[in-house]
């Protein structure tokens, strides 16, 4: 048999590619099916907007700069049906991706720039795919909800287990600090008075908030030495996608902003939407408070943890830039006046 006729399998992922040049087309067309995904390319974007309203595709990879309108317009008329489809923008350069704003606004999940080389693009495929596949999972578990209130609950929480054990199974440093930061999530929320529906969506959003970690590649969780400017993009984008794996069933509604927003900081310098003051959901700026402290407080592989008086300091001095000032107030009275809360909790989940 010759090297042409080699049949690739699929993985039972569907890409559908939009650009007008040919070339592009046929280029992913030979990288994506030996990659394994079951590939449609289309030049004509009117074309491929009226085929993903006919047809299911997994993940879009869409051109910014073309004729007769342009991505984000393809985008802007795929949302008016599709909220759930998964699209990555090319651009010809980084100076020619559609604002920020934009793409906040139409749920575009990435960009990256043109290339003879597929590497990057390779990256954002990957993990794309993993969040789909979790995204599926949880319709999955959604349909099979039962309509009564017991049933709901436990299949709401067998739920998120699974899926935090697949987190946790690929970074061994989230179990622990999850379970932790869920705990001074709750303790600040009590101290403010929050009712009990804000207390448990505080405890399970703390044990949910770096969900996203799932669509980060492995090589880049897991690497041991500082990380490059890309790779940290890439680590900042799980928010977002922890976001859109929860999007897709109404039990989770509660928890997304948690999960998208506490890496968000007062002084609107955050991401990924860098929402400013009280622009930042109220329970996410206390997951962010208690997020920050576990990771000052937990031992890592490149520093011991940071000494108690060092991270009262830390607190104090964001304030108003990193922190809701109110919120920051609130844990430093624990840390100086309840601060055995703090260690039974650190006790419990010893990292």
């Amino acid at each position: 048999m010759r090297k042409g006729n080699i049949e690739h399998p699929s993985n039972g992922y569907k890409i559908i590619v939009v650009d007008d040049e040919i070339g592009i087309i046929d280029s992913l067309s030979i990288f994506l099916k030996r990659s394994g995904y079951e590939f449609t390319g289309v030049t004509d974007p009117i074309k491929a907007i009226e085929m993903v309203k006919n047809e299911h595709f997994d993940l879009m990879i869409l051109d910014f700069i073309m004729t007769p309108i342009h991505g984000d317009q393809v985008v802007e008329e795929i949302r008016k049906f599709n909220k759930e489809l998964y699209i990555l923008l090319l651009t010809g350069h980084k100076d020619l991706a559609p604002p920020l704003d934009t793409i906040r606004r139409l749920d575009i999940q990435g960009y990256c720039e043109k290339s003879d080389k597929f590497d990057q693009l390779l990256l954002l495929i990957e993990s794309g795919i993993k969040a789909i596949s979790q995204m599926n999972l949880i319709k999955k578990i959604n349909i099979e909800l039962k309509d009564t209130y017991e049933k709901l609950e436990r299949s709401y929480m067998e739920s998120i287990q699974t899926i935090r054990y697949t987190v946790e199974a690929k970074d061994a440093y989230t179990r622990g600090h999850s379970d932790r930061v869920s705990e001074y999530s709750v303790l600040i929320g009590k101290h403010m008075g929050l009712s009990e529906e804000d207390l448990r969506t505080l405890r399970i959003g703390g044990l949910f908030h770096d969900v996203g970690k799932i669509g980060v590649p492995d090589s880049i969780l897991l690497k041991p030495g500082k990380l490059t400017d890309d790779e940290y993009s890439e680590i900042k984008n799980h928010p977002t996608i922890g976001a859109h794996i929860l999007s897709t069933a109404t039990i989770f509604r509660d928890l997304i902003p948690i999960v998208k927003h506490h890496h968000e900081r007062y002084d609107g310098n955050g991401y990924p939407s860098r929402l400013k003051g009280e622009e930042i959901p109220f329970l996410a700026r206390i997951t962010a408070v208690a997020d920050t402290f576990d990771a000052m407080t937990s031992k890592r592989t490149y520093r011991d943890s940071l000494p108690l008086d060092v991270v009262k300091a830390e607190i104090e001095k964001c304030k108003g830039t990193q922190f809701d000032p109110e919120i920051a107030d609130v844990f430093l009275d624990i840390l100086n006046n309840h601060y055995d809360d703090i260690v039974e909790i650190q006790n419990r989940y010893i990292s």
